[in-house]
């Protein structure tokens, strides 16, 4: 009866050993709608377009490679999940006991005073042994749940460093692009400037030749100080958005980089299927880093609830003791200690409920912050589905406009070399029409831009890329 009642006791306290005072988990529902404005029926596989595939030029894939290789940012946050992994393995260790080996070697001398036989002594003692370091039996769950609350912290870091290289890919790709426009609008202002240049030299000899007023010539004179001063401020932003890219890659750019696509042949996927928002909880890093932290809140609060209870601690050791080292492993000489303790909290002055109310209102924070990251990714998302239809119209009416700009101007200064108008309305015409070119590469630049922030928003890449 007496074994059955100790069998017993152990099953029990092996159960209690693996229980836990956290709350049940539960996945928050969805603070958000059931589906985006401007979404297609398409299937959700955008986790599977690698950002090599959603790229077309091979310029920028060889920057975005380059990127992954010497940003300080994702170097930083590798890092850091390397510091969180070691931090779990830290609390994990504790789950098991810590077993030590030890020896040791003593020679005293005894003065007469103190010795039984009122005659000074000298001896040795020899010991070697094996102990258990104080260890604590989890019977309430208290360091399993430091366990799994640094275990999810460990996983939300590595989302951390997921999002973060989804991030800087998808910021290395819009300032490549944004470097790209400049390069664009400069080609423009410096053909404009070509050609306002050669009709102020037309205009000067007419001019000099008494057939057009002065007006006509401090007018065209006017256009190319105007179209140089855009020049130089291009050229200016250009070189700051080199220096942009160049900070992003964290390192220089080689010379022997492929030639650059002009933007209306980036090649980049511009129809990305949306799928649904619940999609997002397992496709967006950020997301599921929420979830991880608030999942880590959670298991904080079971360990914060074991304190409550008492703990108790395990120390012991075994070994061999002799004073003459041939003694010392014979079957006389073996020594054994085992030392149980307890602790129960009695009197803490409220603080253990204090800490567990400080762990209470930590979840809930996280569970806001999880809420609030739903949130923004929907609206991200919806955003930018809703911008992909009308930047096709906008880049469409933008081409039309050049096209009609065009005409005027050549209409205007064919009218003016026959002296039907004057100069002004050929400065009218070049200006709309510089205007006009200029905006087309904006809405371009947008536009790509726009499918970026959507693959980035509907989480791409990532996993993919993970694999590889």
């Amino acid at each position: 009866m007496k074994t059955k009642t100790l069998t017993l006791g152990a099953i029990a306290l092996v159960l209690l050993a693996g229980c836990t005072m956290a709350p049940k988990y539960e996945q928050p529902s969805l603070p958000v709608e059931t589906a985006y404005a401007g979404a297609t029926d398409e299937p959700a596989a955008v986790k599977d377009i690698a950002w090599q595939d959603f790229f077309g030029d091979p310029r920028l894939q060889s920057i975005i490679k380059l990127t992954l290789e010497n940003n300080r940012d994702l170097r930083v946050a590798a890092l850091r999940v390397e510091q969180a992994a070691a931090q779990y393995r830290i609390e994990r260790a504790a789950l098991l006991p810590t077993v030590a080996g030890s020896g040791g070697y003593t020679r005293s001398r005894t003065p007469a005073e103190f010795s039984m036989s009122r005659q000074p002594s000298t001896g040795n003692q020899f010991t070697v042994g094996v102990g258990i370091a104080s260890y604590e039996l989890d019977f309430f769950g208290r360091v399993r749940s430091l366990k799994d609350a640094a275990l999810e912290t460990y996983l939300a870091t590595e989302e951390a460093r997921r999002s973060s290289e989804i991030t800087l890919i998808a910021g290395v790709a819009s300032q490549y692009l944004a470097e790209r426009a400049l390069d664009e609008q400069l080609v423009i202002a410096e053909d404009t400037l070509k050609t306002v240049e050669d009709s102020y030299d037309l205009i000067k000899k007419m001019y000099d030749g008494e057939v057009v007023s002065e007006l006509d010539l401090k007018t065209a004179e006017t256009q190319v100080h105007s179209t140089r001063a855009s020049v130089a401020d291009i050229k200016r932003q250009l070189a700051q958005a080199r220096n942009a890219l160049v900070l992003l890659v964290g390192a220089p750019l080689p010379a022997d980089l492929p030639a650059p696509l002009p933007l209306g042949r980036q090649g980049i996927i511009a129809e990305l299927p949306a799928g649904v928002p619940s999609d997002l909880l397992t496709r967006r890093p950020d997301i599921l880093q929420a979830e991880h932290t608030l999942r880590s809140a959670n298991a904080s609060i079971g360990a914060a609830r074991a304190a409550f209870f008492p703990s108790i601690s395990l120390t012991g050791n075994g070994g061999f003791g002799s004073v003459e080292l041939d003694n010392l492993f014979k079957s006389d000489s073996f020594m054994w200690s085992f030392a149980p303790s307890i602790n129960v909290p009695i009197f803490t002055g409220g603080r253990l409920k204090a800490n567990l109310a400080v762990t209470e209102a930590n979840q809930k924070i996280m569970l806001a912050q999880y809420e609030k990251t739903i949130q923004t990714a929907f609206k991200e998302v919806s955003d930018a589905l809703v911008a992909r239809t009308t930047y096709v119209d906008q880049i469409k009416a933008q081409e039309l406009r050049v096209a009609s700009e065009q005409r005027r101007y050549d209409l205007s200064d064919t009218r003016y070399k026959q002296g039907v108008d004057s100069y002004l309305t050929v400065l009218t015409a070049q200006q709309g029409l510089f205007s006009a070119q200029q905006g087309l590469v904006q809405a371009r630049l947008a536009q790509l831009a726009n499918y970026v922030t959507l693959y980035k928003s509907l989480g791409g890449g990532w996993v993919q890329q993970q694999q590889q």
